[in-house]
């Protein structure tokens, strides 16, 4: 079955080029398959190395083990087209992985020519045993040679490890004599262990970063060359030239002149804009002085070439600040110290616990490290979450480091309280906060709760689907410029939008900032990363998070190219003579650039808990404000303290400290992993002739309307990572490719039966969110590939069932098919009493900013309101009156508030309440109706 791991490994997607066995090199004994040359990996696949690499190594030994066995008969292998193929493939991969090497891949092609597959077949399985993390010898260790008994012994170090990336045009030699110092310099009391690889050109380098996440650090020595000579996938070609070409050029120091500087520089800002988290170190012969002087802000630190004892601690000593995390190991200590309790929480410690008759079971189940672990005190290195100046501020920073933020705030009962506590500490009551409608419910709590003026952005609308998309830049920038029109801009405080959306829309947050801050240069930012957290640490997506965009603003205004084009663009925005600005069209048909003075103010919140390891409620909140510690800093810590528990979960905070560390040591490794089995999902959906006749997987064509895509390719990621590259730099809106919705009309029912009856109870499967006809499945870095295959056995299964009408009917599985969908409704309007003032000289011009608070408590009120049946409710709406609802109603799905308080209540809105078949619905009682806004509260 395609997407499903067999028993029998294949190497099909293994990119490969070239005639004859490895490397494009006939040998002896063997004559392959005439191929044609630049064979390219299959295109429905994903360019991802961890699992081309795996596989291909699986695969051989596979196919070896089955030729020994058979008595090493040519002929079998001399037809295995898949075996040169992962030979091929393995020569080139293993240059930019740690561990054996190319020279390995080419012994063991000679072995194979000479017909020695029993020593072929015992280098393969220590290779795959590597993989796998196996420490048990290959064969009895007494038949083990030199080499043998060292490679087995350092499979069986259990210390961590990770990998160091050398740029240098190097000999064979050179290379062993760097990897045997590497040996002589490891010390058994290191905490950590890394191995070398070693490439000769820049290109190589790049392809290095590009598919190798275990890599923590680069030393460049400046003998590289330009362009590798390896032959490699399309893909990674492109990647790797794309990588080049969107580095920005830096200015160079003193010794720019110098061509092999310049080379070393540009290569050191490629690296640099591709994986900023790798450290950088320069390894240089003469005149290091002055290049230290020269390139401080590049490198870490710069050494002469026998300072590799030197360079050794430095590598050491950075893992281990990445991996140091101060909190966990607080609470760790804490829990192994003997303590009296007199204090509050009986749980500590397990005195109310351990030795129970009737809750040991507690104990049982959680383990007694969990109580050992509970505290309430504030004292000695746990420090207060509420004022921390020990290990949680530390761990707090360490936080902000890994996700580019300036400030970072640990949140302990979920993204909700962050959202809140960025409204609370930005806004003040009657300032006017642009948001997304269809935002979760968090944000508008937060807007009723500040007293902001809200106006609510409205969304592209997928009827077809039940769910919206995400707000048109051109749509945001109209707003702003109606309320400067009307005079109110100075009364707009913040825009508030949610990157990514639940179904994976993803905003360009660098240009939707650059432009709104060209109409108003002091906006603040809040973006709603809940879902996105993981964004952060992948080379492609996190360019859209809010972090690294506000940095990239920040470092764009401050040069004089930007300037210069500034002060030209404003020669075509306003008048010369008269100073007035030039027609709305003419600023929605350009890309505007902010002021060189614009300040960046620019928040996150991340629900750390649902794309990230943390346990649940453990959240997030990242700030890259320039007014912060100005003035901001204040306003925030009291909106931290109204919302924050004076007794937080020392577990989650203790999870969010340890989340960080994982993310920095191996979050590549992770998001590559979860983007790459997303892809193989939709891959067998689509390919499956069962699966794509009864499920579709929706793309970008379905989600993102064509008019803010550049690109034509629907699944990016699918045609390998550079056209998802391509695709992210240039359209306005991209799909998160580890999210994958499913079209599931062919079944015939709807996507809450689908989830809870088919997927849930029969076989259970859990997912988060269905619409009227879709259901989504979110892949995320705990993913496996064992689980991607058992949810297409299931959905298999469900395909047959629901394409068998005999079983269908004995088993009464089918329900009434879902019903069409009306439109998505529009939010409608505020009531006129809690609406913006209508302007005298042109009512067409009145703005959409209402009083959310006052309609909101107004509704509390009891003698304030009537609940009213949905007939009664339309039969009102039909004879021309505007009921005004009197609180929040959420159906889930689709998840956002379909009323607010202060909406009028319109046709639309109850065509809409009266299609859906949820169970759950906040904010409405199906016995009473809707709770409504008495006509003589809001006359008077």
């Amino acid at each position: 079955m395609t997407g499903i791991d067999s028993d029998h490994p294949s190497a099909s997607a293994i990119s490969t080029t070239g005639d004859g066995g490895p490397g494009g090199r006939r040998r002896a004994g063997f004559q392959s398959k005439p191929r044609k040359a630049n064979l390219e990996r299959d295109p429905g696949m994903p360019a991802s190395t961890w699992r081309l690499r795996s596989d291909a190594w699986e695969y051989l030994k596979f196919a070896i083990k089955r030729l020994a066995a058979s008595g090493g008969d040519f002929s079998m292998i001399a037809e295995d087209g898949e075996v040169w193929r992962s030979l091929r493939s393995l020569r080139t991969i293993e240059l930019y992985w740690g561990g054996f090497g190319q020279r390995y891949v080419e012994e063991i092609t000679d072995l194979l020519s000479g017909g020695e597959f029993d020593r072929a077949h015992d280098m393969i399985t220590r290779a795959v045993n590597r993989l796998r993390g196996t420490t048990v010898p290959d064969v009895g260790e007494d038949d083990l040679t030199e080499d043998e008994r060292a490679e087995l012994k350092d499979r069986q170090d259990s210390r961590p490890r990770f990998e160091v990336l050398i740029v240098d045009e190097t000999t064979e030699g050179g290379r062993d004599e760097l990897h045997s110092d590497l040996l002589r310099l490891r010390n058994p009391t290191d905490q950590f262990i890394y191995d070398y690889v070693i490439v000769p050109t820049a290109d190589d380098a790049v392809a290095a970063a590009l598919t190798n996440p275990n890599l923590l650090a680069c030393v460049i020595r400046p003998g590289f060359t330009d362009h590798t000579r390896e032959v490699l996938s399309r893909d990674l070609r492109d990647a790797v030239a794309f990588a080049h070409e969107t580095t920005k050029a830096s200015p160079t120091g003193p010794m720019s002149p110098l061509n092999s500087v310049r080379r070393v520089l540009r290569l050191a800002d490629t690296l640099a804009n591709l994986r900023p988290e790798l450290d950088l170190y320069l390894m240089a012969g003469a005149h290091i002085e002055s290049l230290a002087g020269a390139l401080t802000h590049r490198f870490r630190r710069v050494f002469r070439r026998e300072d590799q004892f030197e360079l050794h601690l430095s590598l050491l000593r950075r893992a281990q600040h990445l991996y140091d995390t101060p909190f966990f190991d607080a609470i760790r200590e804490h829990a192994r110290r003997p303590a009296g309790v007199f204090h509050a929480l009986p749980v500590s410690r397990g005195g109310s616990v351990v030795g129970s008759k009737w809750i040991g079971d507690f104990v049982d189940f959680y383990g007694l490290n969990l109580l050992l672990a509970e505290s309430s005190a504030t004292s000695g290195e746990l420090d207060s979450l509420l004022a921390p100046v020990k290990t949680l501020k530390k761990a707090q920073l360490l936080a902000a480091r890994a996700y580019g933020a300036k400030r970072t705030y640990f949140v302990t009962n979920g993204t909700s309280t962050a959202n809140k506590i960025v409204h609370q500490a930005v806004v003040s009551p009657d300032e006017v906060v642009m948001v997304d409608r269809n935002c979760h419910k968090s944000h508008h709590h937060a807007l009723m709760l500040t007293g902001a003026r809200t106006a609510y952005l409205e969304a592209y609308p997928l009827n077809d689907v039940a769910f919206y998309g995400a707000v048109p830049l051109n749509r945001i920038k109209q707003l702003l410029l109606d309320y400067r029109a009307a005079g109110r801009l100075d009364e707009v405080r913040m825009i508030t939008l949610t990157n990514c959306t639940f179904d994976g829309i993803v905003y360009d947050p660098y240009k939707v900032m650059s432009e709104c801050l060209a109409i108003k240069p002091d906006l603040v930012f809040l973006w709603d990363e809940a879902w996105f957290a993981f964004a952060r640490f992948h080379p492609v997506t996190r360019k859209r998070t809010a972090m690294v965009a506000a940095e990239r603003l920040e470092e764009t205004l401050d040069t004089n190219a930007h300037a210069a084009a500034y002060r030209e663009q404003r020669k075509r925005l306003f008048d010369p003579e008269t100073g007035a600005p030039a027609p709305d069209e003419v600023w929605l048909a350009e890309d505007l650039l902010p002021p060189p003075d614009a300040t960046i103010r620019v928040y996150a919140t991340q629900s750390t808990h649902k794309t990230l390891t943390a346990l649940r409620q453990g959240s997030m909140i990242h700030v890259y404000d320039q007014e912060f510690s100005s003035g901001a800093e204040e306003a925030f810590h009291e909106a931290y303290m109204t919302h924050t528990s004076t007794s937080p979960n020392y577990q989650i905070l203790a999870s969010l400290d340890l989340g960080r560390r994982q993310v920095e040591l191996e979050g590549f490794a992770l998001v590559q992993k979860q983007l790459d089995l997303a892809m193989s999902l939709s891959s067998a959906i689509a390919r499956h002739p069962l699966l794509k006749k009864t499920f579709r997987v929706l793309t970008a064509a379905d989600l993102i309307p064509e008019e803010y895509r550049v690109t034509d390719r629907t699944m990016p990621l699918r045609d390998g990572l550079s056209t998802m590259w391509n695709a992210w730099v240039t359209d306005e809106f991209v799909v998160d490719p580890s999210r994958i919705t499913v079209e599931i009309s062919g079944t015939g029912v709807d996507g809450d039966t689908f989830k809870h009856e088919h997927l849930m109870d029969r076989y259970g499967i859990q997912v988060n969110k269905t619409s009227r006809n879709t259901v989504l499945f979110m892949t995320n870095i705990g993913t496996s590939r064992s689980a991607v295959a058992y949810l297409i056995e299931v959905l298999v299964k469900l395909a047959g069932k629901f394409n068998d009408p005999h079983e269908l009917q004995a088993q009464d599985a089918l329900t009434e098919p879902a019903a069409v969908m009306p439109p998505l409704p529009d939010f409608s309007a505020f009531a006129p009493e809690y609406s913006a003032e209508v302007p005298a000289d042109d009512p067409s011009k009145q703005l959409p900013d209402g009083d959310l608070r006052t309609a909101y408590y107004a509704g509390l009120r009891r003698q304030n309101i009537e609940h009213v049946l949905p007939h009664e409710l339309r039969r009102r709406v039909e004879n021309g009156e505007q009921p005004v609802s009197a609180g929040f109603v959420t159906p889930y799905p689709p998840g956002f508030p379909v009323l607010v308080p202060g909406q009028v209540i319109t046709a639309e809105v109850l065509d809409f309440m009266s299609a859906l078949d949820t169970r759950e619905i906040h904010g409405y009682d199906s016995r009473q109706g809707y709770r409504v806004i008495l006509k003589e509260v809001l006359e008077n």
